[in-house]
Parts: structure tokens; sequence; C-alpha cells
């Protein structure tokens, strides 16, 4: 004999919903019979807003996207505006983004593993990865003055060089990384309980994610090898030698353990990138105002969640005709309703945790 189903929100202001964000479950029991994705709660209109204000000016709006990776969101979109006025970027300034990018990637990272062991009913490794974090933190601080909206990249090179005190402290971080790296596996992947929550459970096929514009850490988890890093790679990220770890099975505990995977090939890139750091400036020669010709221009990088683009069109004047961005957490939701079915409400939680959403993007 079948129940009947009732409807439950989950969000907006549920903590394991990871920010402003509402799914409407209808339920048999606590099986999901139904999902509906509600985001919307934090749109705050950046692409309007940046029709209004300089290309410079438009920088630190791309901070407050995915504010857990805000070095890669002021890389996507200055990114677009270079290739538009046809700016080349100075090789010490493309060494500096890569650097800063990764860290960012690293610390983005470590909020996903951190905040993953919470949702599983784990808080000792939330501690671990924010203990972590901070040093990475302190290393962006010491660079750019701020610890989480930078502002630091400029169109055609980076604001300023990196501080002297800033290279043995990066050197301590990489030398302690791998070990810490350990303590995560130790204490949230081989746990057994973590497991039996995890493995098997919310399977996205590789020909589903690639339907469904799938990019990131969730991507490769299906065993689908796509990092643009490797596969069209843009600044000097052709120059070093890395690997794309792949999951097997496409589940949550593939998607979580893929990124402790990450953090330790990002650690192998920023190494190569300090030791083959050149000298020379860290801006490109550009006007002091900034007008594009006219036309129109479209420049994506691999950021923490996936691949991040932006698409930028000049009328000629000093400010933006149209800022269009896509925004990989947004992607990586549109399969979570179907995703969803059939799951129980405590796998709702596992499930959407893997995917590594930030509401900020998302809504935009």
């Amino acid at each position: 004999m079948r129940t009947q189903t009732y409807i439950l929100n989950m969000g907006p202001q549920h903590p394991s919903t990871h920010g402003v964000f509402r799914i409407i479950l209808e339920l048999d029991g606590e099986v999901v019979v139904k999902a509906k994705a509600v985001p919307g709660y934090l749109h705050r209109g950046i692409e309007k807003l940046a029709e209004l204000r300089t290309y410079p000016q438009v920088i630190p709006y791309t901070d407050r996207m995915d504010y857990l990776a805000s070095m890669l969101m002021n890389w996507g979109y200055v990114a677009a505006v270079e290739k538009l006025m046809g700016i080349e970027v100075p090789e010490r300034a493309e060494y500096i983004r890569v650097i800063v990018g990764e860290l960012s990637r690293i610390a983005s990272h470590l909020v996903a593993v951190g905040t993953y062991s919470v949702d599983i009913g784990g808080f000792t490794g939330f501690l671990y990865c924010f203990r972590d974090r901070e040093r990475v933190l302190d290393l962006l601080e010491m660079v750019s003055g701020s610890r989480m909206t930078f502002s630091y990249f400029r169109i055609g090179g980076v604001a300023d060089d990196l501080p002297p005190e800033f290279f043995p402290t990066l050197d301590k971080f990489l030398h302690d990384l791998p070990s810490l790296c350990d303590e995560y596996d130790g204490l949230i992947t081989g746990n057994e309980i973590f497991q039996a929550r995890t493995k098997f459970v919310g399977i996205i096929p590789p020909d589903v994610a690639v339907n469904y514009g799938l990019t990131g850490p969730n991507l490769r988890a299906s065993g689908v090898l796509y990092d643009l890093r490797k596969v069209r790679p843009y600044s000097v990220y052709d120059r070093f030698d890395f690997e794309v770890p792949l999951g097997k099975n496409g589940d949550c505990f593939d998607r979580f353990a893929i990124r402790i995977k990450e953090i330790r090939q990002s650690a192998r890139i920023i190494r190569q990138a300090v030791d083959g750091l050149p000298e020379g400036p860290i801006m490109a020669k550009v006007p002091r105002v900034i007008k594009p010709p006219k036309g129109e221009a479209y420049a994506e990088i691999e950021s923490s969640k996936g691949v991040f683009g932006c698409y930028v069109v000049s009328d000629g004047s000093t400010q933006p005709y149209r800022v269009h961005f896509r925004r990989p957490s947004f992607i990586n939701l549109g399969y979570l309703e179907k995703l969803l079915e059939g799951w129980k409400i405590a796998d709702v939680i596992a499930i959407l945790g893997s995917l590594d959403i930030v509401l900020g993007e998302v809504d935009c």
C-alpha cells in the first residue's frame, strides 16, 4: 500500500544547502519522489551592474561570485577583456596568475572537503581543513591585502608583484601540504561510516555528465578526462607537468576524493611555477582609460568548480555593453532534480554537498 506523498522544503535557511538555496522535495516517507531546485535568493544582478561600470570597476564584482575562489573569478573576466583588446600579458604576470590561481583552488577545495565532512556528520575534518585554509589565506593576504575578495587581477596583468616574505611562507606550506592531505585521507576518506554514506550514492554516469554540461571535479569524478588546463591550455599551463585525477563510479565518494587529489596536483603546479618564475614586468602597456574596440570576446578558465566563462560585448565606450558569465556551479545543478529521485532525505544532503556549489556564483 502506497502512502500519500508530502512536500518538504529544504532551505533556503538550512545549513546543508551551503547557502541560501531551496529544494522543494516531494517525499514518500523518507524517499524522494520528486525534487525542485529553487535558486535565486542571493541574486544581485552582477551582469547588469557591469553595464553601468567601467571595465576595471567590474573586477571587484567578480570577487563576489565564487567568493571561495575569487582569484579565479578575476582571471576569467580579465581574460575576456584582454582577448577583446588583443593585450598580451607579460610572462611574469602569467606565472603569478598561475600561483595565486592554484592557491585559490586549494582554498576552495579545502572548504569543499571540510564542509562535506560536516554534512556527513564529522566535525573534526572541518576543523582540520579550515586550519590549513587559513595558511592559504595568509599567503593571498600577503599578495593582495585581503583574505577573501582580492581584486588582485588587472586587465593586462596583476596589481602588484609578489612580496619577498611570500616565498618562504609558501615553501613551508607546500612542504607540509602532502602530510596534511594524508591527514584528510586518514580521517575522512578512509572512514568506513563516511564511505557507507557516499559510495555508490548519487551516481552520475559519464554520458549524463557530458550531456548536462557538467565540468570540473564533478565531471572528472565520472571518469571524463576534461580539464581546460590540459585539453585547451591557457596562460602558461602548457609548461607544467601535472596529472588530472579521475573517478571511477561518478558517485559522492569520487566527487569528494578527487578534490583532495586535485589539491596535491595544484601544489605540484605551484612548485613548478615558483621555480620557473621569470623576471620582468607584471603589467602590459594598456591605455590609462580602458576603451576596447567594438566587438565581442569569450574566454574561459578552469575554476575550482569547473569551466568558468566570460562573454563581453563592447560598443566602443568605457563601459561594457553586455557581460555574461558561464557559472559552473549553476550548470552543475542542472542534473540535481533527476539525481535526487529515489534517494532518502539524508542522501539529499550527501548528494548536494558532493557537488560543491557556491551560491554567489549560482545566482550571480
